[in-house]
């Protein structure tokens, strides 16, 4: 992994059967163990992230007043699982 000016190096402790593990796939796949942690992290932030993005917007949407009635969810979900074809209810304004 090429390092640039905006690396940060940051301590972690691991336990040791996980390091083994880590430094195993290091090998198979010739990278570094450093390489793979970067990696790792980076993908569960940006999961991490993402799923925290959609709790402020849906807490926005409830401030905002953008919401759909349980039971006209229920009753959309319903019409769906009985093959009638129906519009999805609207958010209330």
């Amino acid at each position: 992994m090429e390092t640039t000016a905006n690396d940060v190096v940051a301590s972690v402790r691991l336990d040791q059967n996980l390091v083994g593990q880590l430094d195993e796939l290091a090998g198979e796949m010739d990278r570094s163990r450093s390489y793979l942690i970067a990696q790792a992290v980076r993908e569960f932030v940006e999961r991490e992230y993402a799923h925290l993005l959609a709790i402020r917007e849906g807490e926005s949407d409830i401030a905002a007043g953008r919401t759909i009635a349980h039971e006209k969810i229920s009753a959309w979900v319903d019409d769906l699982a009985a093959g009638r074809k129906s519009k999805p209810p609207a958010a209330i304004r």
